[in-house]
């Protein structure tokens, strides 16, 4: 499934409801630790392609199957920028450049490919995993920076 995105900061709330209504589809509930940090997921990648790129995007979301073999969930934001996502280390008073940490720190899996004339950010999260990352990571953050 999939939901296309304009490169207007309002579409980061349309995709948080979205993944919500998505997620009670498939049977997770929205206080399961799982939906709260794929909705998080969904705010940093889509913030991240919408403001940093000005392109309209793509969110994916692929979600576990009835069997039990299909335990992963993945979200994928494809852009038409071919800008690669930089590191960038946020200080401590920053307000941005965190996004990309957050995404490493919350993410089971997660990496980027280009993807035609753009490219394609993608994370997973293993819905069985016995302990859910909860915290953002404390150390420093990335984000796309204009090259």
């Amino acid at each position: 499934m999939q939901l296309e995105i304009r490169p207007d900061p309002a579409e980061v709330g349309r995709a948080r409801r979205w993944t919500r209504s998505r997620l009670a589809g498939a049977g997770i509930a929205a206080d399961e630790p799982l939906a709260e940090t794929l909705i998080l997921l969904v705010s940093e990648l889509v913030t991240n392609a919408v403001v940093h790129t000005g392109c309209p995007a793509v969110l994916r979301l692929s979600l576990p199957g009835a069997t039990a073999g299909e335990a992963t969930v993945r979200l994928e934001v494809a852009d038409r920028s071919d800008r690669a996502p930089v590191p960038r280390c946020a200080d401590g008073d920053a307000t941005g450049g965190r996004g990309l940490a957050l995404v490493d720190g919350l993410a089971d899996r997660w990496g980027w490919s280009t993807d035609g004339a753009g490219k394609r950010i993608w994370c997973e999260l293993d819905r069985c995993a016995a302990a859910r990352k909860t915290a953002a990571p404390a150390w420093g953050g990335f984000e796309y920076e204009a090259v």
